[in-house]
Formats: C-alpha cells, sequence, structure tokens
C-alpha cells in the first residue's frame, strides 16, 4: 500500500514559516538582553540585532495579516 504524502496548504506553510520567525524573534530578543547585560557591549552588534528583530516582527505582522481573514463591518 502505497501512502502519497499529503500536500500541505498555503495557510499551512505560512502558519510553518510563522512559528519559524518567533522562534528566531525569540532567539534575537536573548541575544540582545544578553549583549546588553554584558560589560563589554558591542553598541554596533546590539543595532544590528534589534534591526534583524524588527524586521522578523514586521514579517510575522504580514503573515498574521494573511493568515487572519479580513473582517467587513
Amino acid at each position: 500500500m502505497n501512502h502519497a504524502p499529503e500536500e500541505l496548504t498555503h495557510e499551512d506553510v505560512l502558519r510553518m514559516r510563522l512559528e519559524v520567525l518567533r522562534q528566531d524573534h525569540s532567539d534575537l530578543d536573548a541575544a540582545i538582553r544578553a549583549l546588553e547585560d554584558s560589560t563589554a557591549t558591542d553598541l554596533l552588534v546590539v543595532k544590528r540585532l534589534k534591526k534583524q528583530k524588527l524586521n522578523l516582527k514586521d514579517r510575522i505582522a504580514r503573515i498574521e495579516d494573511e493568515l487572519t481573514p479580513d473582517i467587513i463591518a
């Protein structure tokens, strides 16, 4: 008996991507906190990480918007 793998819907793919982005965002947040708490903080590195974190937040928001149906009042 040959079972074909189930096809992932576009929504399934978006939900998986969203989970990865959220984890990346959380990891960056932890790295930023660790750097800011260290005595030899490299402000340029912190700034770059914060920019990456903001980029991830924007990407997360776009996916969440796509997953959330528009409500017409």
